[in-house]
């Protein structure tokens, strides 16, 4: 294969996982900063504030940065094996303090895009890369390790009902 070839392939496969669609696996909430996360099988997605139940639709979460979007956060299940795999850092469901786990679906790339989950609309703001304080909660040293793998973070543009097995598809995708 060429090396032209060989490129055009790259960029037909980074094209593919970005538009491919994901699932929803994990769904967590937790009353406050700090709280132990409690896992749900469905959730209400509020636009502009949160997921109902979630610390940080009522402002009772931990911020570093105030300007920072937290409606709503993901992470791919593909990441959490990956720690495993690569660092033996095992974590159990919910201890990425993320709202969703996802599979299937490149979050990275929907950094700057909307989305949807279900029939709820969000547009992706920033990679929610680890912090010390989520390395402290664990007691795991995931803050290396986890470096542009730790998720997404995402404003909810319309509101609904998120729930396990929704599908996740960009929303310029029909």
């Amino acid at each position: 294969m060429s090396a032209q070839s060989e490129s055009v392939r790259r960029e037909d496969l980074a094209a593919a996982k970005r538009t491919a669609v994901g699932v929803v696996q994990h769904i967590h909430i937790a009353d406050e900063a700090g709280a132990p996360m409690r896992a749900v099988d469905t959730v209400r997605a509020i636009a502009g504030v949160g997921l109902e139940g979630d610390r940080y639709a009522y402002g009772r979460g931990h911020y570093e940065d105030e300007r920072v979007s937290r409606d709503l956060t993901l992470i791919e299940t593909e990441a959490v094996e990956a720690l495993a795999r690569e660092h033996g850092i095992e974590l159990a469901s919910g201890e990425t303090r993320r709202n969703l786990t996802t599979r299937g679906v490149d979050l990275n790339a929907l950094v700057g895009r909307r989305f949807w989950i279900g029939d709820v609309l969000c547009l992706g703001t920033h990679l929610c890369e680890p912090c010390r304080y989520l390395a402290e909660l664990t007691g795991k040293p995931l803050l290396r390790p986890l470096v542009h793998r730790g998720g997404l973070r995402a404003d909810i543009v319309f509101g609904g009902v998120i729930r396990i097995g929704d599908q996740i598809r960009p929303a310029d995708e029909n």
